[in-house]
């Protein structure tokens, strides 16, 4: 008689556990994940700005990818332009997130936050013979610097009054470098490193570090908490077992 009590109790017990458990993550969620040309962290396979499901790589979609297998979340991705529609679709629409997103203090309570992903640092690049050598930002103001047109790192040197020569795309940077165009690069780091590769031009040096910041993945602040919960426990096993480190080599 006892062992059947027991038994019924520990019978009731998983199912109702396992019916709070299904509670937190409804029958058939999916989400929808949007992200956007971010070489080498989220890119299109064609170089287009609109590219969905397996069209679209790079570091920060593979770790997506694979920690969405490992959580056993479905979803549907993205990449498509400009950044701030994305973004303000996973911030208004429940089921959405968007990457890489850099978790800022402002940001902190718009998103639930899954990451690192990896770091998004701003950083001058000169050519390797250059003789220019920099301990702060001010000290860059004589040089020609070089930035991505309507980039955060270019809008925040102008708001600076440093004017930056701007391109329209971050990797002519690169050329203009070692052609003598400009004195200095600014650009994101591994970005920097990633895009000169693309153009053929090795042996820049960082003589700058100015801005440090990590990326995520923001997901809705609607968003289940078992969710979020999931794939943070998938990236942090990823992270531990050396997945993140093959991922950033097989790019970089």
């Amino acid at each position: 008689m006892l062992d059947r009590a027991f038994l019924a109790f520990v019978f009731c017990a998983a199912l109702f556990g396992g019916s709070a458990v299904r509670a937190e993550i409804p029958a058939g969620y999916s989400m929808v994940l949007l992200t956007e040309n971010f070489p080498p962290y989220n890119m299109a396979s064609n170089d287009k700005n609109f590219a969905q499901e397996d069209n679209i790589r790079g570091i920060a979609t593979e770790l997506v990818r694979e920690m969405y297998r490992r959580a056993g979340i479905p979803y549907s991705m993205t990449l498509r332009f400009p950044w701030d529609r994305i973004y303000k679709l996973a911030l208004s629409n429940p089921g959405y997130g968007v990457f890489v997103t850099a978790r800022l203090p402002e940001r902190e309570k718009a998103f639930k936050w899954v990451g690192p992903l990896g770091p998004d640092d701003w950083i001058m690049l000169a050519r390797a013979d250059s003789p220019i050598t920099l301990e702060t930002l001010d000290q860059a103001r004589p040089y020609r610097i070089g930035a991505y047109k309507g980039d955060a790192i270019a809008q925040s040197l102008a708001e600076r009054d440093m004017r930056p020569i701007v391109a329209l795309r971050d990797q002519d940077n690169a050329g203009k470098l070692l052609g003598g165009q400009i004195d200095l690069w600014a650009t994101g780091d591994p970005a920097g490193r990633y895009l000169a590769r693309l153009e053929g031009v090795t042996g820049l040096k960082t003589v700058l570090r100015f801005n440090s910041a990590e990326l995520y993945l923001a997901l809705n602040k609607e968003t289940p908490q078992e969710v979020v919960d999931r794939l943070q426990r998938a990236l942090d096993d990823m992270r531990r077992e050396g997945v993140v480190d093959r991922v950033f080599a097989d790019y970089l």
